[in-house]
């Protein structure tokens, strides 16, 4: 039986190809979204800051009621399938709505934007929880799911990549058709309505396509709770290596600042172009500093596709050969020693592409947490099952969404917070009738946003590594527990779907 495979290869490329187009809709708001609201629609701080921040606290009780609704309840159409199908419009239309730039005075836009981002925080977990939980129910054997882990997370990062592609182009062809009247805040606006179409479209395509080829294989039965026993909620929070695992995430979160930030720190801290002039008129300068902007952002995510995607790569040899916590202590460690040599570089330079390599090299726990962290919480589901013969599957899920999410605004968070210690003003940088470059602002300034995709990643890679060290799922114990597991089942009589 452990040589079975149960996951053709036609159902594992539509399940990642679907994973690929919920990443282009992701990279949207993990990526772009505090630049469009910070600099393009230049919402106030504070509100910002307050905004991500209470978003997230409710994900804290949206993401683990949404896995508690799938654990609990099996339809006609599955247990994990149908909430992609039906929450994949609801987040395509919300993520046009993100970048529609509506023209409200200060308070109704802000009341706007915060409604939509919450909904669309909502919406995107009623679909992302159960779609990560899916690996769970299309094998039993933890190898070939780790397999169809590492496989999907390689082109969930190519889809989460195309929206930088498009932030490439997009300014090309616009300054194109850029006039002289065109002021940088429209261009903007324009440009990100534009990207958000493409992403959307294809993205969505992709996403829901996957509900057609998904095949759910192990599903436990529906249990009722019987008098005094544990909650769902209760068996998840004593569950130690999972709580761990949540640990590890959390403290990762800098992880998210070299895309988070990047596109900051492409507008703050680098220019790359022709002299800027008195001369020139307000589109020349637009499309030049604009053109840079790209430029620098494509920089920041080409090291960190080289490094993130080809770490993703390696990552089903990697799983097989060695253990997991071994695999993440070891890269995380080697990332933040890169992360050094990329601050001090920087500091002492001021040269972004003598950075590149060890902004590559730092970007590899990126892979390698992205990938672990999905199949380590899978094992944990493994133990949580032995000892309690309960799998939480959702719940599981909801944790990883919940990881990436809290991760996500914590990054963002942190953006919002340098922005305000440095006391910058977006309005000065960009305006309808100026625009500047990373050359008209203080040094410190710029050091102190480039150290949002140096110092401040590292110092969490370093963080992140510290609870590994307490994790026990790994080596004869975890082969012992996956022996007993199956056993288990056999005895149980649980029966796998072709």
């Amino acid at each position: 039986m452990e040589n079975k495979k149960y996951v053709g290869k036609k159902e594992l490329w539509m399940y990642a190809l679907g994973a690929g187009g919920q990443g282009m809709i992701y990279a949207m708001m993990s990526s772009y979204i505090t630049d469009y609201y910070v600099n393009v629609l230049q919402l106030p701080l504070a509100f910002i800051l307050a905004l991500m921040m209470g978003a997230r606290v409710w994900d804290a009780i949206n993401d683990p009621m949404m896995g508690m609704i799938v654990d609990r309840h099996t339809t006609k159409w599955g247990k994990m399938k149908p909430y992609i199908i039906f929450a994949t419009p609801v987040i395509s239309i919300l993520t046009l709505l993100m970048y529609c730039s509506p023209k409200l005075d200060m308070v109704p836009l802000m009341i706007f934007s915060a409604v939509v981002y919450i909904l669309w925080g909502m919406s995107y977990t009623v679909a992302d929880v159960p779609f990560w939980g899916i690996p769970n129910v299309m094998t039993p054997d933890a190898k070939e799911r780790g397999g169809v882990i590492s496989f999907t997370k390689i082109i969930n990062s190519i889809g989460s990549a195309l929206p930088e592609v498009f932030f490439l182009i997009v300014p090309l062809v616009l300054t194109l058709f850029i006039s002289e009247d065109t002021n940088p805040i429209a261009f903007n606006k324009s440009k990100y309505l534009v990207i958000a179409i493409a992403a959307v479209v294809l993205g969505g395509i992709l996403y829901v396509n996957s509900y057609f080829h998904i095949k759910e294989r192990v599903v436990l039965p529906d249990k009722k709770k019987k008098p005094g026993e544990p909650s769902s909620l209760s068996r998840i929070f004593k569950c130690k290596p999972l709580m761990l695992v949540v640990l590890m995430g959390v403290l990762s979160s800098g992880r998210y600042m070299v895309q988070a930030a990047a596109v900051h720190v492409a507008r703050y801290a680098f220019y790359i172009g022709p002299e800027l002039t008195e001369t020139m008129s307000l589109a020349e300068r637009t499309a030049a500093i604009e053109s840079s902007v790209s430029l620098v952002k494509t920089i920041f995510q080409v090291c960190a596709i080289v490094g993130m995607f080809g770490t993703t790569l390696f990552m089903p040899y990697l799983m097989k050969k060695f253990d997991y916590k071994k695999i993440v202590i070891t890269t995380c460690l080697l990332g933040f020693v890169a992360s050094l040599f990329t601050t001090f570089i920087g500091w002492q330079f001021n040269n972004l592409l003598i950075c590149t390599p060890f902004i590559l090299i730092q970007c590899i726990p990126l892979g390698v947490i992205n990938v672990l962290c999905y199949a380590m919480i899978c094992d944990c589901l493994d133990y949580m099952e032995l000892n309690t013969g309960y799998r939480e599957n959702g719940l599981g899920a909801a944790c990883q969404g919940f990881i990436n999410k809290i991760g996500n605004a914590f990054a963002n968070a942190g953006i919002i917070v340098m922005y305000m210690v440095m006391e910058m003003d977006p309005s000065a940088m960009l305006s309808s009738e100026a625009i500047k470059s990373a050359l008209d602002i203080a040094a410190e300034q710029r050091f102190a946003m480039f150290s949002l995709v140096s110092l401040v990643p590292g110092v969490s890679m370093l963080l992140c590594a510290l609870p590994m060290f307490f994790y026990k799922i790994s080596g004869k114990e975890k082969e012992k527990m996956l022996q007993d597991l199956k056993a288990k089942r056999e005895a149980e009589g649980l029966v796998i779907a072709e």
